[in-house]
């Protein structure tokens, strides 16, 4: 009977891959699969490339482990993280029996796994070795110690720190055959450079090195253990076979967290783990040369998996190898609490230093805090108060995000700055922080004495006077050698009591977030929207459209992602409608986001709108508008304090003491309930509004507009904001019967006539009257560029003039009926210099009056060159559903600018016809290609059809598309179908995952 293992996550396969590259093209391989299928423990498929033959790929889940027939020396290939991918979609279907081809594959590992383990003779280095590299070491540290006790001596002042000098003693120390050595002296210079407190840095660094070169001067004197870690912090070698042969620790080990660091091209992936039962930790550590091409043995953060790991020697174990595993990796959804508290986390570290004074990080996992942020910088906040703050430059926003001031468990490391979070487990989930591998940069202010002294060094000061702890004084030795080394002695004591002693102080709680009680948005499918938005992808306005139904709310990791892409204005509203009370929360909290917070749409309904509802539902009064007594009176005269005494709920506590984005979420929900009393509301408040929002709150008029808003309007001309003048000038003109209309139409008849032989004569003035300045018209007076030419200015002016004026006014200018009036009038013969800016007006009036008639009549009369692309399109999409399709239709494949420039404007998806229209003109064009022999030219040239069809075309045509491709002889085209036919079975899945 096949076993049933569940679907890896999204994040389990991303956490595979060996770069983004990889990940990237794995993605573009989804619709390329056929005969996939898994059992309980491999999943196997045939993948179509660019050749005749398919790809075949095959995953041993309890590796994992990868086989692949394509030429890439990445591990997982492309193929092997796509066919992960579509088996953690659910795509691939379980079955009894692996495919012949996967068979013997997996035989073949099975029979590897069963067979006894054969003895290896540990190639153990001879004696002669290894004190020949010992002695090298030993002169090599002799050499470090002089020239840490010169710095000293000198005064960090005083000597040079520039990355010469420190890449000189660390390629020495190479020679020596140090390189752990080499690697801390060359990562100095850059945090001199960046840390405000680098001479701290460099005396805690100094007096490390110097403890170093101590411990290895005595190393047979000490403990095997302290003797091990000793040789690691130097870099003597390990091989991993000695490693190995180390007594195995076996468990069930919780993958917590995962990162990966770069440094001179060599990419270190590092991966904590920790026992359920011993609560041990352990730490693997895994290098890749110029590309992160990791292994696929470690399971992704999240898994837990029963192993062997077998320790690095040393006094305080930490780094690992894995060992014989006993099962296959599955997910975990809880996580033992014992020694996960903020004192346990300090008590851990403090022993692990006392045991290897050399280590720089223990990792810890904190159960029940809180991230918070107060005047001493991030902190996590355990239930009773105690505190630990987050190491310096750390910004956890999306750690932030997940807790939503709730309590949650992290998993990071202590170090000397702080507390760096690496992961955190909420919910039954583990979210990786996605932060880079930090380097320790703070300082230690209780040792300021001390490095007062190293500044100005121990030539030209003594450290005698230094205060120290008791503790601390007692510890360092009376005769230390020479001054500098005296201070090195005492700087490395100190630090290790500072670091070991250190002690959590406290931190108050912030206020939580409110809870969401939308449905949570799927994983798969949030898992999509992350890649979507990362990739900026033209699938986006599909995805928002199908998901609005369900009112989803992001899961909380995601919502610093939404918050970032909400700098995109075409994204924001959808976003944010995602992100809800947890985003609004988070952006409040962050100034790069706090102007987002205005604009979060209201995610359940305020006290004011339940009281407005209910006011709805009562019985109507019938001395007031729509049924609400409203005393609030629209006086223009008004300039007192804004006092409503209107019975419109909520209105008073809104208007005086909400917030802009408030007052325009009331304004918004009131106009709904009864138009009428919002507008004596906002038209008593009128006067003691200001900025930006009086545009904001005039653009709620357009839901409704009718003719009791033209008063209101008419007073918005006379404001001093221009856009707020703007903005009434373009809802009046869109008020049918508007007194604005009536002066717009004399003002265009009073300068344009039009004689019997239809030739248009126009006189416009160069300067205006006042009252059509307040309109909105300019003339040469308010164009200070072209003053110098009046009839240039005019031109702007007679342009303004009909883009506002009523469609309906020319009707009697052209002395015609009203259904006949656009085409008499585009038939009229225009003078030369004002010729352009008429029709231009005509169609700016057209698209903001949305007549149908006037769009079908200047769709027809100009040729696609004369409009600019836009402004067409925008016609197009006024024209009748039927007028556009028969157009799209009569367009063939010599006229392919004009497809490309008016196919946004229909309706998505395509219509069927429009749909098969397009993919006969695209099918016609790779047979041309075909016959032509001009292989890939055609696609390059029509690239921009292709991409409108994968985002437009119906997604059930991707079988169609398939057979397309089957039957195209070009090469390129063949690849475009069958990239169509993926990105058509792509957007099928992303539907699919919304229901």
């Amino acid at each position: 009977m096949t076993e049933h293992r569940t679907p890896w996550t999204e994040d389990q396969v991303r956490a595979l891959a060996p770069d983004a590259s990889s990940l990237a093209a794995a993605r573009k391989l989804a619709g390329r699969w056929r005969d996939t299928g898994t059992t309980g423990h491999a999943v196997w498929g045939l993948c179509q490339g660019s050749g005749a033959k398919p790809y075949q790929a095959i995953v041993d889940l309890d590796g994992p482990a990868y086989k692949c027939s394509c030429p890439s020396r990445k591990f997982p290939c492309k193929h092997a993280l796509s066919l992960l991918q579509t088996w953690s979609s659910g795509a691939v279907p379980t079955v009894e029996e692996p495919a012949d081809f996967a068979a013997e594959w997996l035989a073949g590992r099975a029979a590897k796994a069963a067979a006894p383990p054969k003895a290896k003779a540990a190639a153990a280095p001879s004696q002669a070795t290894v004190e020949q590299r010992r002695a090298r070491v030993s002169a090599g540290l002799t050499e470090l110690e002089v020239w840490l006790t010169d710095q000293i001596r000198t005064g960090l002042a005083q000597v040079d720190r520039s990355f010469a000098a420190y890449e000189s003693i660390a390629a020495r120390m190479v020679d020596a055959q140090a390189p752990r050595i080499a690697e801390a002296l060359r990562r100095l210079p850059s945090a001199v450079v960046t840390t405000e407190h680098w001479p701290e840095l460099l005396v805690r660094e100094y007096a490390r090195l110097h403890l170093l070169v101590l411990a290895h001067r005595r190393l047979d004197a000490l403990p095997e253990p302290i003797q091990a870690g000793i040789r690691t912090h130097i870099g003597y070698p390990v091989t991993a076979d000695s490693v190995l042969a180390e007594p195995a620790v076996r468990d069930r080990w919780l993958v917590l967290g995962m990162r990966v660091s770069e440094e001179e091209r060599v990419h270190t992936r590092r991966t904590w783990l920790r026992g359920r039962a011993s609560g041990r930790w352990a730490l693997l550590i895994e290098h890749s040369f110029a590309t992160p091409n990791f292994t696929g043995e470690v399971p992704a953060p999240g898994s837990e998996v029963d192993a062997d790991l077998h320790y690095y020697p040393g006094a305080a174990p930490l780094r690992a190898h894995w060992g014989t595993r006993h099962g296959a990796p599955e997910p975990f959804t809880t996580l033992p609490g014992d020694g996960t508290t903020i004192e346990a986390t300090l008590d851990a570290y403090a022993d692990a230093l006392g045991a290897d004074p050399w280590l720089r990080s223990w990792p810890a996992l904190l159960s029940e805090v809180v991230p918070t942020i107060d005047e001493n910088g991030w902190q996590l906040v355990a239930a009773d108060g105690t505190a630990l703050p987050l190491a310096p430059g750390i910004h956890p926003w999306r750690l932030i995000a997940v807790a939503g001031g709730h309590p949650v468990t992290v998993c990071g490391e202590w170090r000397a700055d702080g507390f760096d979070p690496v992961s955190v487990f909420a919910a039954g989930e583990i979210s990786d922080l996605e932060t880079e591998f930090p380097v320790e940069t703070a300082a230690t202010p209780a040792m300021a004495e001390l490095v007062s002294v190293a500044l100005l060094g121990t030539a030209r000061r003594s450290a005698d006077g230094v205060h120290l702890d008791d503790a601390v004084a007692t510890a360092v030795p009376q005769h230390a050698g020479e001054p500098a080394t005296r201070l090195l002695h005492t700087a490395a004591l100190h630090d290790l009591y500072l670091r070991g002693g250190r002690l959590p102080h406290t931190a108050a709680k912030p206020e939580p977030a409110v809870d969401d009680p939308r449905p949570l948005l799927p994983r798969r499918a949030a898992d999509r929207l992350s890649r979507l938005l990362t990739a900026k992808s033209p699938f986006l306005p599909e995805w928002f459209t199908a998901a609005a139904p369900s009112d989803f709310r992001l899961p909380d990791a995601l919502c610093v992602q939404a918050l970032t892409a909400a700098s995109d204005a075409t994204l924001r509203a959808p976003l944010l409608r995602l992100a809800g009370r947890r985003g609004r929360w988070l952006a409040a909290r962050n100034p790069a986001w706090t102007k987002l917070v205005d604009e979060f749409p209201a995610d359940a309904p305020s006290s004011a709108t339940q009281a407005l509802t209910r006011t709805a539902e009562a019985p109507t009064d019938t001395s007031s508008p729509g049924g609400i007594a409203v005393t609030a009176e629209i006086d223009p005269g008004v300039t007192a304090d804004f006092a409503p005494s209107s019975e419109l709920p909520g209105a008073e506590e809104v208007w005086l003491f909400g917030t802009s984005g408030e007052r325009k979420e009331w304004f918004a929900r009131a106009r709904g309930v009864d138009p009428g009393a919002a507008l004596a509301v906002l038209a008593a408040a009128w006067p003691k509004e200001s900025g930006q929002v009086k545009a904001e709150l005039l653009l709620l008029l357009a839901d409704g507009l009718s003719s009791a808003d033209e008063e209101l309007l008419e007073r918005a001309l006379d404001d001093r904001r221009g856009d707020v003048r703007r903005t009434a000038a373009t809802l009046l003109n869109r008020l049918p019967g508007a007194d604005f209309g009536r002066r717009m139409s004399t003002l265009v008849a009073s300068w344009i006539e039009v004689g019997a032989d239809g030739v248009v004569e126009v006189r416009v003035p160069e300067e205006i009257d006042a009252q059509a300045r307040r309109d909105g018209i300019t003339d040469a007076t308010d164009q200070p560029k072209l003053r110098w030419d009046s009839q240039d200015s005019t031109i702007k002016t007679l342009h303004q003039a009909i883009a506002a004026t009523p469609l309906s006014a020319w009707a009697p200018i052209v002395r015609a009926p009203v259904e006949q009036t656009p085409s008499i009038a585009l038939n009229l013969t225009l003078p030369p210099r004002y010729a352009k800016a008429i029709v231009d007006g005509w169609v700016d009036a057209t698209l903001a009056q949305h007549d149908t008639a006037w769009a079908r009549a200047l769709f027809a009369h100009a040729t696609p060159t004369e409009q600019a692309v836009l402004r067409r399109r925008e016609l197009f999409t006024l024209l009748d559903p039927a007028d556009r399709i028969e157009h799209v239709l009569d367009l063939d494949a010599h006229q392919l600018n004009e497809l490309h420039a008016i196919l946004p404007g229909l309706d998505h998806p395509w219509p069927e016809p429009v749909a098969a229209h397009v993919l006969g003109l695209l099918g016609a064009r790779a047979r041309t290609t075909a016959r032509q022999q001009h292989s890939g030219a055609g696609v390059y040239t029509d690239r921009a059809l292709l991409t409108a069809a994968s985002v437009h075309l119906p997604v059930s045509l991707a079988p169609r598309v398939t057979a397309l491709a089957d039957t195209t002889e070009d090469p390129a085209w063949q690849q475009a179908f069958h990239r169509l036919a993926h990105d058509l079975t792509d957007r099928a899945t992303m539907l699919e995952e919304l229901r």
